[in-house]
């Protein structure tokens, strides 16, 4: 495909960056089949200044297609009828006052939905929330599911049922870490947690005297690197557009718990303890089980390891580029 492709991207941040590489993957992959042009936006933010200064910063192009790839939507208004937008979640559309509310569903889904040509959602649960969000525009919603990232690869590792290494991904309310934290006080086991922890967390950490070691602002390597140093990951989030730490340790070969509903279960496939979210009793129960049981371990990282292939960077990248022929055909 003669082609060029404009991917258009947040600034980056240290401690958000996981759309930037999971689309770095993906350009690395299509480079031989299409050319690729990056534009990343010069300001963070929501509020109108910070998307008049990204919106004036953009400089309308001659490139063939434009892929916002997130969180910066509102561009769809000046980069032309040729873009695919990527759409992870619509958490932020369905949270705050009714004010706050409008403002995101005008500027990030409503006008941008008449704009674009294509829509791609990272789930089949996302796709159906959006769908209630811009029904006008459903019929250029398509399915693309986020890649495993090539970093993570399969790494065997003797499990520790004495005194396991439990991941946590996450401290933002939805990752649900006090309820995870309350279901393993009881567990012996160490607890590393990936992100910043507030003082109220670090608090009931202290109050139900949990050993941990928390990592912040790290790079990607060293994320990989606690997939591959744990035995088991614990991730009962409440609302995720996807659930990327469900695949990407399935893909290093580590059991995983997460949640009976939407995008988790969706994501997991067969390959994960399932249960729910809200109950601290059902979490520490799959979390003993998984322990205790060797069998049940065995069988969830053989069935994560085959599930993980529906997430290939290659069968990703495949489904990317067919929209693109489709969009580049008069």
């Amino acid at each position: 495909m003669n082609k060029t492709v404009n991917y258009i991207s947040r600034q980056r941040l240290p401690q958000y960056n996981s759309i930037e590489e999971l689309f770095e993957s993906l350009q690395d992959e299509i480079v031989n089949t299409c050319h690729i042009k990056k534009t990343e936006m010069p300001a963070t933010g929501g509020d109108p200044s910070t998307i008049l200064k990204n919106i004036r910063s953009f400089s309308p192009n001659k490139t063939d297609i434009n892929h916002i790839t997130g969180d910066v939507n509102y561009l769809a208004l000046v980069t032309g009828k040729n873009t695919v937008l990527t759409v992870h979640d619509i958490k932020s559309a369905i949270h705050g006052n009714i004010i706050r509310r409008f403002y995101i569903l005008l500027l990030w889904y409503w006008l941008p939905a008449m704009f674009v040509k294509r829509i791609t959602v990272i789930s089949e649960f996302t796709k159906k929330e959006l769908s209630k969000v811009i029904p006008f525009a459903k019929n250029k919603i398509s399915v693309v599911h986020n890649p495993v990232n090539p970093m993570f690869t399969f790494k065997p590792k003797v499990f520790n049922s004495e005194k396991p290494i439990i991941l946590l991904i996450g401290t933002k309310p939805n990752k649900n870490l006090e309820c995870s934290l309350k279901a393993i006080q009881n567990i012996h086991c160490e607890v590393l947690i990936i992100g910043n922890l507030s003082e109220a967390q670090q608090k009931l950490l202290k109050e139900l005297k949990i050993e941990y070691t928390n990592k912040t602002y790290i790079p990607f390597s060293e994320i990989v690197e606690c997939y591959e140093k744990c035995d088991l990951l614990c991730f009962p989030s409440t609302y995720e557009g996807f659930g990327m730490p469900i695949i990407e340790a399935q893909k290093v070969g580590r059991p995983v718990l997460t949640s009976d509903f939407g995008a988790m279960a969706e994501a997991a496939g067969e390959g994960a303890y399932l249960v729910n979210p809200y109950d601290e009793n059902e979490i520490e129960k799959g979390l003993k089980d998984i322990i205790e049981n060797e069998n049940l371990r065995e069988m969830l990282v053989k069935k994560g390891r085959e599930n993980v292939k529906r997430f290939s960077l290659k069968e990703i990248a495949g489904q990317y580029l067919n929209i693109y022929k489709e969009m580049a055909t008069p």
